[in-house]
């Protein structure tokens, strides 16, 4: 697919946790992209116009619009889009990135924390809605239950797929309610065993911040003897 750039506005802004966002912007003819990849959003605030890459949230077939995902900080950036609201302008350029699903490998594990679950989103979506014979699991870190972004989203996939398995973690013992059902503890390679035992039949897709993400890449490779060519990365700097 060739990048272009597209000139559109928002229509939807959904509050997903206490401090992420999803945006919803009108799709365009050609806006065409790919489950997993990345797009530049510019937003213009005070006369400046401000820029970053943020991934895909939603999938390509879900119609009539494009979505991306950001946890709000302090930043110039996140501030410029917590002031957006329906009908604002927005300037998009995609499609971008090259992390993909590989839909030809029959098994995959997905590995990530907080917002990166952004470009997961999009995938779990796509293959769902596309009918897809995929076995996936997913183990997702989080701070809270209630940080958890897309929870409902995915559970109704998992609910939905025969071979879709999403298995949710909280960071410390003490941030796991009495009543939590999933993990307790950061992702590790004792979890990782314990909820994937096939894991060297699966081709791996990590994504969060980047010391999240160079930390995973490292235990799947050094640890769980994961091959190179069979691990996927995506690093969200400055999330």
């Amino acid at each position: 697919m060739n990048t272009a750039t597209f000139e559109t506005h928002i229509t939807q802004v959904i509050r997903r946790t206490r401090d992420v966002l999803s945006f919803r912007a009108a799709a365009a003819e050609g806006m065409n992209y790919r489950a997993g990849q990345f797009m530049g959003v510019t937003v213009r605030s005070g006369g400046q116009e401000l820029s970053k890459y943020l991934s895909f949230s939603s999938a390509p077939t879900e119609k009539g619009y494009v979505e991306f995902t950001k946890k709000i900080s302090g930043s110039d950036f996140s501030k410029a889009l917590e002031g957006l609201k329906p009908g604002d302008k927005i300037t998009l350029k995609m499609p971008l990135g090259s992390f993909l699903l590989e839909e030809t490998a029959p098994k995959h594990i997905f590995l990530s924390g907080g917002i990166g679950i952004t470009p997961i989103r999009s995938m779990w979506k796509d293959a769902f809605d596309r009918r897809l014979t995929l076995d996936a699991v997913l183990l997702y870190g989080n701070r809270t239950p209630e940080d958890i972004a897309f929870r409902d989203d995915l559970e109704a996939i998992a609910r939905g797929a025969n071979n879709f398995r999403v298995v949710f973690s909280l960071d410390t013992a003490e941030a796991c309610p009495s009543s939590w059902k999933g993990r307790c503890g950061f992702i590790d390679a004792g979890m990782i065993r314990e909820e994937v035992p096939d894991l060297l039949e699966r081709v791996a897709y990590v994504c969060g911040p980047p010391a999240m993400v160079k930390h995973l890449v490292c235990l799947l490779r050094e640890q769980l003897q994961v091959p190179e060519d069979r691990i996927r990365r995506e690093n969200f700097a400055g999330y």
